[in-house]
């Protein structure tokens, strides 16, 4: 854990607009908390870090991230105890995937002075945004662009870091149909499909609404090469239960390396139940569904937490995904025991959750 804190300018509201907002009835990613931190990197180092309220930049029409991409972020959770204290998840694992993303887009890297302690700072100021119904969290996003002004393919000289909240509550209100998808692709061997970068997203939005027009939720990513291994859905890492093993695709530089992935993970090997990280094939999850011995399917991720499929859709068949008991899902498991750990229910064996 970082010992150094960093010199940060505090400017905070006037107003705050909490009382705005209806805890009981979050949207994700709609309602934005009072203040927002922000960094420079300017003449080779993190400069000027501030508590600012929320609000616009004000940017240059020439400003090279958003003609050339360098655009990275993260995802992140806080979430309140029984105290009420602010507790959050596995920060400076994103801190360091946050630095491998900013390596492959050839950005200058953040340090861990920077990233948590402008954390820590904002989610103090911001303490009462943390929901503590049931559910909930606070979502934290940190993101990094360039910001040299200037037309020409070549990498910033000069950077911002910021990192806003807002409260959420459940991403899917109901388990996600998905549907695997054999024509597009993500990412492919070499490419930035590891990295958190902005254009992995602007890449998938086009297949993902031919999917959802189809009636879909959701996509299941397969390879770039032959459409045949599953790799990951859309903002999950994808996990699968076959004769009674969890079964999920093998990271690689096509596949993000996801921190709720590893969590899962770590805790199902605690349970005592088998893990496979391999190569899974369409065939083999199809196949699997009919004839049973596939029981379960679900992604994983920071925003979605455990999110079982209803129904994976593929080559024009729906095949369906029965639900199981909460005592008789792996999935359901792991999820009660992960919320568990991060609402400070149940010791953190792990060493996960960062008190703030």
């Amino acid at each position: 854990m970082t010992t150094d804190v960093m010199q940060i300018e505090f400017r905070k509201t006037e107003r705050s607009r909490i009382q705005e907002v209806d805890f009981n009835n979050l949207p994700f990613g709609k309602h934005f908390s009072d203040h927002m931190f922000v960094a420079d990197f300017v003449d080779g180092q993190w400069q000027n870090g501030q508590i600012l309220p929320f609000d616009n930049f004000t940017l240059s029409p020439a400003l090279s991230s958003l003609h050339y991409g360098q655009s990275i972020f993260e995802g992140m959770k806080a979430y309140k105890n029984e105290e009420g204290e602010v507790l959050m998840f596995r920060p400076l694992d994103n801190f360091k995937r946050m630095n491998e993303s900013a390596k492959r887009m050839c950005m200058a890297p953040l340090t861990e002075e920077v990233f948590m302690g402008g954390l820590e700072a904002l989610l103090r100021v911001d303490a009462d945004w943390v929901p503590s119904t049931p559910g909930s969290s606070l979502y934290i996003r940190p993101y990094l662009f360039a910001t040299d002004t200037f037309l020409g393919v070549a990498p910033s000289k000069t950077y911002r870091f910021c990192i806003f909240t807002c409260p959420v509550g459940t991403y899917y209100a109901k388990p996600p149909k998905v549907k695997v998808e054999t024509e597009y692709i993500r990412a492919a061997a070499g490419g930035v499909g590891y990295a958190k970068c902005a254009g992995n997203y602007a890449g998938s939005m086009y297949p993902t609404m031919l999917a959802q027009q189809a009636g879909y939720d959701q996509i299941l990513w397969t390879d770039a090469k032959e459409h045949k291994y599953f790799e990951e859905s859309g903002t999950m890492n994808v996990m699968f239960v076959i004769d009674g093993k969890l079964v999920t695709p093998a990271v690689s530089d096509t596949i993000l390396k996801g921190i709720t992935r590893d969590s899962i993970l770590q805790i199902a090997r605690q349970l005592g139940i088998e893990i496979e990280e391999r190569l899974v094939s369409v065939e083999e999850v199809i196949s699997g569904i009919e004839s049973g011995r596939l029981t379960e399917a679900f992604g994983a991720g920071t925003a979605v937490v455990v999110s079982p499929f209803s129904v994976i859709g593929y080559q024009g068949k729906d095949y369906m995904l029965a639900e199981h008991p909460a005592e008789k899902s792996i999935a359901v498991r792991i999820k009660n025991y992960l919320t568990d750990i991060r609402t400070g229910k149940v010791d953190d064996t792990f060493g996960w959750v960062y008190k703030v």
